[in-house]
């Protein structure tokens, strides 16, 4: 998460899948209720937020060899699920940062002739901190919450859509980097967006959701009152899946992450989902985020429960997530 200065004084107080998609009406409700036969790898969750978050990528910093190796890995995982690279590769080079830097995209067509001229963006952002310039035992921000957890999220429901083309509309998939440095990456991409005219539905943009809330709720929306995204997930996973956090609204940290950016540019619904809630962690932007602080199980389930509702997104024969007015 892009750096919160007026927080840092709190923080620091502080198997075998099946491939089948079937949606139905619930008999008792107006609420379409969407079973989801695939089963999220715990194994693979944990593989791959182990290596993210791992001293080798040096704290993937943008513009350090350390982010460069997380770049490749992506593009590689991406390829590895024939996910298609959105532009000619899966780098997207930064046109606002000094040195090269790269956002990786990828992109799963629809599979309807109509509504696959429409995307939903699935994002999250690969970049953290780097390492420490003060002489210290540890010097790595490792970055295993913040946000090598929504990477990892983000990148098992892309293999989930590729894996089973459940997706009427088109899926853009993108790790940003520059979220650390002002949401550079998602600056940078939109523009490129614009200028071809990119017809989007709505972001759901994973940050930080490496630990559980101790909530009646799983997890909580930035920008809870912009949109009716929150009740209409509610209704497609048929749980109490998103809450109103009273914090997120208080530090305003739907203009902290790089769902602003496509919010400013398209003015759709374009929200950040998380479950750091300023209690469950109190490793902030610090050496200390790392992957043995991981609830590898909340993670596995986060991403299964959200399956129905990006299900259901990406299937709608209309667009019902909307802005409030």
């Amino acid at each position: 998460m892009k750096k919160l200065y007026f927080l840092l004084p709190f923080l620091i107080i502080a198997c075998k899948s099946s491939t089948t998609t079937r949606v139905e009406k619930d008999a008792k409700s107006d609420s379409k209720v969407i079973e989801v036969n695939y089963k999220v790898s715990e194994t693979e969750i944990s593989d791959f937020l182990k290596y993210l978050s791992s001293d080798e990528l040096e704290g993937r910093e943008t513009g350090t060899r350390g982010i460069e190796k997380a770049a490749v890995f992506l593009e590689d995982y991406l390829k590895k699920n024939s996910i298609k690279p959105y532009f000619k590769t899966y780098r997207d080079t930064l046109t606002n940062f000094k040195s090269p830097a790269f956002n990786i995209v990828g992109v799963i067509e629809g599979t309807d002739p109509e509504l696959k001229k429409e995307f939903v963006v699935l994002s999250a952002h690969y970049d953290h901190i780097g390492i420490e310039k003060k002489e210290q035992a540890d010097k790595i921000n490792n970055g295993a919450n913040d946000d090598a957890s929504g990477v990892t999220s983000v990148a098992a429901m892309a293999k989930y859509f590729a894996k089973t083309k459940a997706n009427k509309r088109s899926i853009l998939v993108v790790f940003f980097a520059g979220e650390e440095k002002g949401l550079l990456g998602s600056k940078s991409l939109v523009e490129k967006l614009k200028a071809q005219n990119f017809n989007l539905y709505t972001q759901l943009n994973i940050e930080m959701i490496g630990v559980p809330m101790k909530r009646d709720y799983l997890a909580y929306i930035t920008g809870f009152d912009k949109s009716n995204m929150a009740s209409k997930i509610n209704e497609y996973t048929g749980k109490n899946t998103i809450g109103f956090l009273p914090k997120e609204a208080e530090y305003q940290l739907f203009y902290r992450s790089d769902n602003y950016s496509f919010f400013q540019a398209f003015g759709k619904p374009c929200q950040s989902i998380s479950t750091f809630d300023f209690e469950n962690f109190d490793f902030y932007h610090h050496v200390s985020d790392e992957f043995k602080l991981m609830d590898i199980p909340h993670i596995t389930a986060f991403t299964q429960e959200l399956l129905p509702a990006v299900t259901h997104i990406a299937v709608s024969p209309t667009q019902e997530i909307t802005m409030n007015k």
